[in-house]
């Protein structure tokens, strides 16, 4: 690979993370369009560098390319979230199924950990009531640990990138959502029959969690 070339793919993957993140969390106008000079002056990057960039993010489902006009930040829509609630739900109960069947005492402990880790943070601020980005990401390592002893690294990555997409729209749907929950009664409801073995119970806590997180969703983005 020559020095130039590295250097391009460098940028790429610079420009591609720091634009995953922005998008993720919403900061970005669903059904936006994303130019590409635009993209060019906030990040310092070229353009053939930032196309590379774009086009894995439309890949991802997070852009959408539309012949002639561009790239566009993926719309936002109650349909797709109850198609991505269907969907995540199918593949992660044969996720949690498989990894709980290939349960070791070291999956255990790291779900054990990981739900300690989480109940230890607060999902708001204090000082100033916004969403703790602490929190989500102990949240996201909880979910992760129900999963890792599921051996199909296909199946995973599926996994890895629908949760990408259901934190998408929690982070825009967030502002709506108000009712209470306890969820940390609700994690601990997943962990502990998953650590029991009642496969059936664990999966169907999991299924309601993930329901119930989409109907407030839902309710945030008609507010």
């Amino acid at each position: 690979m020559s020095e130039v070339s590295g250097t391009r793919e460098t940028m790429a993957s610079s420009v591609y993370a720091q634009l995953r993140e922005e998008l993720l969390h919403g900061r970005l106008p669903p059904d936006s369009k994303l130019r590409v000079e635009w993209v060019v002056e906030k990040y310092g990057a070229g353009a053939s560098p930032v196309r590379e960039a774009l086009n894995r993010l439309a890949s991802e489902g997070l852009l959408d390319r539309r012949d002639q006009r561009g790239f566009f930040v993926t719309p936002i829509t109650i349909e797709e979230l109850e198609e991505l609630t269907r969907t995540r739900c199918w593949l992660e109960e044969r996720a949690f199924r498989e990894s709980m069947l290939n349960h070791s005492t070291e999956w255990e402990e790291a779900i054990v950990l990981s739900l300690h880790r989480l109940s230890r943070l607060p999902r708001r601020l204090q000082e100033t009531g916004a969403y703790n980005p602490d929190w989500e990401s102990r949240h996201r390592a909880f979910h992760r640990s129900l999963l890792s002893a599921c051996r199909s690294r296909p199946l995973m990555a599926f996994c890895d990138q629908l949760a990408d997409h259901a934190f998408r729209y929690r982070q825009v749907a967030r502002a709506g959502m108000g009712a209470p929950r306890d969820e940390l009664a609700e994690h601990n409801e997943i962990a502990s029959k998953a650590i029991k073995g009642d496969v059936d119970g664990a999966v169907e806590a999991l299924m309601h969690h993930y329901r119930l997180t989409s109907e407030l969703c839902i309710a945030g983005l008609k507010a």
